[in-house]
């Protein structure tokens, strides 16, 4: 008899086994995860950041020249988003799983209200995309790599010229 099996590497970087079965259930655990995920973001909950992202997880943002890590550093990421879009909110438009593996399309909206990245408060309303890619492990995110549209946003605002 054939195994269907495919192997998956663990928070301790071992290769680990998974049957078909087993990549079923983590492939539907991950789906509610990303759902769950999607709570935190716009409710900027501690509580959820620290049931969802693990302590050592790493973040990688376009534009900072180091990761951030953790719940704390997660955090970091929506504070800097709320300071100048105090009601952003993210809905998630698109979402592929294959077992660890989490492909994700986002639309954020919000109104510019306050300073983002030294551009003061236009009230102009944004419509953004963002392609975020994660690692989860154990339930929890432990990698993201964030893609978010920021010429798109920066256009919307005035403070970059269309094309």
């Amino acid at each position: 008899m054939k195994c269907r099996c495919r192997w998956l590497i663990n928070k301790n970087g071992n290769k680990k086994i998974k049957t078909k079965l087993e990549m079923e259930t983590v492939t539907k655990t991950n789906k509610a995860v990303m759902n769950r995920f999607v709570e935190f973001i716009n409710t900027a909950s501690e509580k959820l950041a620290e049931e969802l992202i693990s302590p050592n997880a790493i973040f990688y943002v376009p534009g900072q020249p180091e990761p951030m890590r953790g719940p704390i550093g997660y955090l970091t990421i929506i504070k800097m988003m709320r300071s100048g879009f105090p009601d952003i909110q993210w809905s998630l438009e698109d979402i592929v799983v294959e077992g660890d593996k989490v492909a994700a399309r986002f639309i954020m909206r919000g109104i510019h209200r306050g300073s983002f990245l030294g551009v003061p408060p236009t009230g102009k309303s944004i419509i953004v995309q963002a392609m975020n890619f994660y690692r989860l492990t154990d339930g929890q995110i432990v990698e993201e790599h964030g893609q978010p549209d920021f010429l798109g946003l920066l256009q919307q605002i005035g403070a970059a010229p269309t094309i």
